[in-house]
């Protein structure tokens, strides 16, 4: 007889919601564990001290940690993603600027069109140049 005959509807759905709830459980320490470094203000034998309580005493540790210290998790989570922010628009602005070559193209263009004098094209070379 198959090994997965007597495996019906039921069983299917039971598994997969056991499924979800580990990785639902694994999410969870995850975010626990990431913001227990990120926090400053714990000390060395703090953070092992938690992590010693969620390996071996996983869901009353969590429960205790997300009770006693999730205010501070949102604080945390928030600041980090306004510093990833901030550096990424730092990284774009210092990226999207022309550098001289592009303006002293620009410039040669307009001298081109005649939009500027070749005095103020000069003007402009040298205080690019400069």
């Amino acid at each position: 007889m198959l090994p997965f005959a007597d495996f019906g509807l039921g069983d299917a759905l039971l598994t997969v919601i056991e499924i979800f709830f580990f990785v639902i459980w694994i999410w969870i320490l995850i975010t626990i564990l990431s913001d227990l470094f990120r926090d400053h203000e714990i000390s060395g034998w703090g953070k092992a001290a938690w992590v010693f309580f969620l390996v071996f005493v996983p869901f009353l540790a969590a429960l205790i940690y997300l009770i006693a210290r999730g205010s501070g998790m949102r604080e945390r989570t928030i600041k980090a993603q306004a510093d990833a922010k901030r550096e990424f628009d730092s990284y774009v602005r210092e990226t999207a600027t022309s550098s001289p070559v592009d303006e002293l193209h620009k410039a040669h263009d307009l001298k081109e069109k005649g939009a500027i004098t070749d005095e103020e094209y000069e003007k402009m070379k040298a205080k690019l140049l400069a």
